[in-house]
């Protein structure tokens, strides 16, 4: 993730499901990235790489915080305000189903727009 993304930018991607290593496998052969190991305690999820080796999706097993996040791939969309943004989406008709946590410094939520559809919503740390 960029140190200082800008509002309204996607930046990052993951896939949340019940069994990562499979999918991550899957993704390995299929697009040819390489999956490097992302400890979760007792498990792990996956970060995967580019050729280049830069990190450009994550493959996470639906367990503990991640049990509610849908089996989706799911972009995180940079917001400034993430509790005014969460305002904002229930009073336009759409719902949180995941958050708001911790992440990367910042914290974040999933959201389903009033039309069904699923994202993540990150606001980095304040400076």
């Amino acid at each position: 993730m960029p140190e200082t993304p800008t509002p309204g930018t996607i930046v990052w991607t993951d896939l949340t499901v019940p069994d990562a290593v499979a999918i991550r496998d899957f993704y390995a052969r299929v697009t040819g990235w390489k999956a490097e190991a992302l400890s979760m305690g007792d498990y792990s999820d996956f970060v995967m790489l580019s050729g280049a080796g830069d990190g450009v999706a994550g493959i996470c097993h639906a367990r503990g915080q991640n049990a509610s996040v849908p089996p989706q791939w799911l972009m995180y969309i940079v917001v400034e305000d993430l509790d005014h943004s969460i305002a904002e989406c229930t009073v336009f008709g759409g719902d949180v189903i995941d958050g708001p946590r911790p992440m990367s410094g910042g914290r974040f939520c999933v959201i389903r727009d009033p039309a069904g559809a699923v994202c993540g919503l990150y606001a980095p740390a304040a400076k």
